[in-house]
C-alpha cells in the first residue's frame, strides 16, 4: 500500500519534492535574509485609476508558466469583482528568474506602478528588494517564506506559523499539554520546526522533545526507534510532524507506530495538507490525526467562478493573485489617499480572499483563517471550521 508514495522518497534534498507539491513553494530556494527598508506607500487619488503591477512567471518553462498564467487569470477575476475602485492592472513577465523579476520591477516602477503584486518565487522576491527598498512602494509577494518578509515586502503565501498556531491552539483547548516536534533535517523541516516551537511557546504547550531524521527512506527507518523512545520517555501527548504528504509523511507515520507511538493515544498533528495525496488518507498512522485546510466553502466558490470564466480549474496557488487584488481594491474602495500604505495594508479587520479571510501583519507576514481537519476512517472531517472574521474563535 505504501509503495506508490514511499517510492517517491530518495536521498535527495526536499526542495524539489516540495516544489512539485506546490504547497511549500517558498522553501525551494535559499534567500537573502532581511528584506526592504520600509515604506509608507504613495498617496493615491482614488477618483482616478490606480496603477497596479502584477509580476508573474508567464514565460517560465514547465509548471512555472502554468502557475503564472493562473495567477494572472485570478487577479483579473478580482479586478472585475472590485466595486468602488478603479484598478489599472499591468502584467509583467518575470520569466521565473531572479533577473527577470528585477527587470520587471524596474519596468513597473518606471511606468508608474503604485504597488507591486508578486513575484511568485522567494529568490525572485529577494532579488528585487534593492529595486524597491527606497522607492516608497509596497510589494505583496506570493512567497510564503518569512525570510523575505519585512520592510516594504509583505508575503501572501500561507506560512508555517499560521498552521502551527492554529493547531497548537486547538490541541491546547482539547487538553493536550506537551508536544514532540519531529522534522526532516533539511531547510523546510527546520523552518517548520522553528514555527512549531514558537507556536507552542505562544500557545502554552511545552516542547517535550525535538527530533530530526535524514530525508531518506533508510534514514527515517533507522531514526524511528530513537524518535519513538524520546517521545515515550518525555511523556509527550502530541506529535507535531513537518513531513510532506508526497515524500516523507507515509514513512514517518509508519515508522512511529511500528515503534510504539500509538496515534490513538498520542495525537499526531501535521504542518502540511495531508489530503494533497488522497491515497495517504488510508494510512493507519494518520487516522485521528489533525491538519489544517482553508475555508472550503469560500474556496469552492472561487474555483467555480474561475472555472466558469476560464474553462479550467485554477492552479492551487491562483488564489494568491485574487487575494492581492482584493486587498488593494478593498482599501481603494474606502476612498483613502493612504490606501496603499503599510498602515492601511495591515488593517486589523483584514480582507476577504479566495480561500477565506486573511490579514497582513506589520512584520510582513500574514495570518489566514484555517479549519482544523481530522482523518477519520480514511476521510477528511472538519472538526473546527475556519473563522469568518478576525477576533473570534480560531485565531
Amino acid at each position: 500500500m505504501l509503495a506508490p508514495l514511499g517510492a517517491m522518497l530518495k536521498p535527495v534534498g526536499r526542495g524539489a519534492l516540495v516544489c512539485a507539491a506546490a504547497v511549500l513553494l517558498a522553501a525551494c530556494e535559499p534567500v537573502a535574509i532581511g528584506a526592504g527598508g520600509g515604506s509608507s506607500g504613495p498617496r493615491v487619488d482614488t477618483s482616478q485609476p490606480v496603477r497596479v503591477a502584477l509580476l508573474v512567471p508567464k514565460g517560465a518553462g514547465g509548471g512555472g508558466g502554468v502557475v503564472g498564467r493562473s495567477l494572472e487569470n485570478a487577479a483579473r477575476l478580482a479586478v472585475a469583482d472590485v466595486q468602488g475602485a478603479q484598478i489599472d492592472l499591468e502584467v509583467y513577465d518575470t520569466q521565473g528568474t531572479a533577473a527577470g523579476a528585477t527587470a520587471a520591477a524596474n519596468a513597473a516602477i518606471a511606468t508608474g506602478a503604485q504597488i507591486i503584486l508578486g513575484p511568485l518565487y522567494t529568490q525572485s522576491t529577494s532579488a528585487m528588494v534593492p529595486v524597491v527598498a527606497d522607492r516608497n512602494i509596497n510589494v505583496l509577494s506570493f512567497s510564503n517564506n518569512t525570510a523575505v518578509a519585512g520592510g516594504n515586502i509583505f508575503i501572501l503565501g500561507q506560512t508555517f506559523d499560521s498552521v502551527a498556531n492554529r493547531l497548537v491552539s486547538y490541541a491546547r483547548r482539547q487538553g493536550r499539554s506537551s508536544l514532540a516536534v519531529v522534522h526532516a533535517a533539511d531547510t523546510a523541516g527546520q523552518a517548520g520546526r522553528d514555527a512549531i516551537v514558537s507556536a507552542a511557546q505562544r500557545g502554552g504547550m511545552s516542547v517535550a522533545t525535538v527530533q530530526s531524521y535524514p530525508l531518506s527512506q533508510d534514514g527515517i527507518t533507522q531514526a524511528g526507534p530513537r524518535i519513538a523512545t524520546a517521545i515515550e520517555q518525555t511523556g509527550a501527548d502530541t506529535v507535531f510532524l513537518t513531513a510532506n504528504v508526497d515524500s516523507d509523511l507515509p514513512l514517518v507515520v509508519t515508522a512511529l507506530p511500528e515503534n510504539g507511538v500509538n496515534p490513538a493515544e498520542t495525537r499526531y498533528l501535521g504542518l502540511t495538507r495531508w489530503n494533497a495525496a488522497p491515497q495517504a488518507l488510508s494510512l493507519p498512522g494518520l487516522q485521528g490525526g489533525l491538519f489544517t485546510l482553508p475555508d472550503r466553502s469560500v474556496q469552492a466558490q472561487f474555483e467555480s467562478r474561475y472555472q466558469a470564466a476560464y474553462g479550467s480549474a485554477p492552479h492551487p496557488l491562483a488564489g494568491l493573485g485574487y487575494d492581492a487584488v482584493q486587498a488593494v481594491g478593498a482599501l481603494l474602495a474606502q476612498g483613502r489617499s493612504d490606501a496603499l500604505s503599510a498602515s492601511a495594508l495591515t488593517q486589523g479587520s483584514g480582507f476577504s480572499g479566495a480561500s477565506g479571510v486573511f490579514r497582513l501583519l506589520p512584520n510582513g507576514t500574514n495570518q489566514r483563517a484555517l479549519a482544523v481537519a481530522q482523518v477519520q476512517n480514511n476521510q477528511v472531517v472538519i472538526l473546527d471550521p475556519a473563522p469568518k472574521r478576525f477576533g473570534g474563535s480560531g485565531f
